[in-house]
């Protein structure tokens, strides 16, 4: 593998300067009205232990309660880790999935983290991390491409629903990289829009090493640069230069279930 082995943490990211650009400030009335009216009350919690794994697998449908959802991007950080580490070792809890649960989210959502992954079927965020409903706001397009579409909907989890932590998650054995690859080798198009995820991927490629090591490493890369995007978009920039939000990068091994940060 062509990616560092380091526990999720926030990466100290020096952001750009918080000028405002494409996700301009709404006013205080529509952005009040937005909340009120989308999300309910804000419910913000105390944090949770990392990398707790019971001995033996909780009921299905359990509740985390309010009292403890995450509201820091450490504590997000935290959750999601001690979640994949439950993923993996087959002691999932599948949280927040009660009856309660589900009629109190009929009134609003307060997610704590963003997790922009790819479309592959393998790697869905709810699993890998052992989350329920109302727990992420995912986002999912093939290789994490990014669009318009794509950034407003990070932007309103980010600055609408104060959620905390974005996390850019690719993948082992990505298809959509694959393909970039394979295109920019071969210089055949590719049909219909697939093209333009290639397109979006090929600046990522490392043309520095061959086959599947090409592949594996351009995945890292592919991450890393969608990661830095994100976080040089000023309105973002500024919430994590304020210490309310940190970006992270990292990577969902298929061969382990293993969710590690890339540096």
């Amino acid at each position: 593998m062509n990616s560092e082995d380091t526990p999720l943490r926030p990466s100290g990211l020096q952001p750009a300067a918080a000028t405002r650009t494409r996700f301009g400030a709404a006013r205080p009335a529509r952005r009040g009205f937005l909340r009120a009216g989308l999300t309910g009350a804000a419910v913000l919690g105390t944090g949770v232990t990392l990398g707790a794994v019971p001995a033996s697998g909780a009921s299905r449908g359990t509740s985390r309660g309010t009292s403890r959802r995450p509201s820091t991007p450490q504590e997000a950080l935290r959750e999601l880790t001690a979640g994949n580490e439950r993923w993996r070792t087959y002691r999932e809890k599948h949280p927040d999935e009660t009856p309660t649960v589900r009629q109190t989210l009929t009134s609003g959502q307060h997610p704590f983290a963003v997790v922009l992954g790819c479309v592959d079927s393998r790697v869905p965020p709810e699993l890998v991390f052992d989350q329920g409903l109302g727990d992420l706001l995912t986002v999912r397009t093939a290789g994490e491409v990014l669009d318009e579409a794509v950034l407003g909907s990070i932007a309103y989890g980010v600055l609408e629903l104060e959620i905390p932590l974005v996390l850019v998650l690719g993948h082992q054995s990505c298809g959509a990289v694959r393909a970039a690859v394979e295109a920019d080798i071969s210089g055949e198009e590719l049909p219909a829009h697939i093209q333009y995820l290639a397109d979006q991927i090929a600046p990522n490629i490392d043309r520095a090493k061959e086959g599947d090591a090409r592949v594996d490493s351009t995945i890292d890369a592919n991450i890393r640069a969608v990661h830095a995007r994100l976080a040089a978009e000023p309105d973002l920039a500024a919430k994590v230069s304020a210490g309310q939000l940190a970006v992270v990068g990292a990577r969902y091994e298929l061969s382990d279930q293993h969710v590690h940060r890339l540096a």
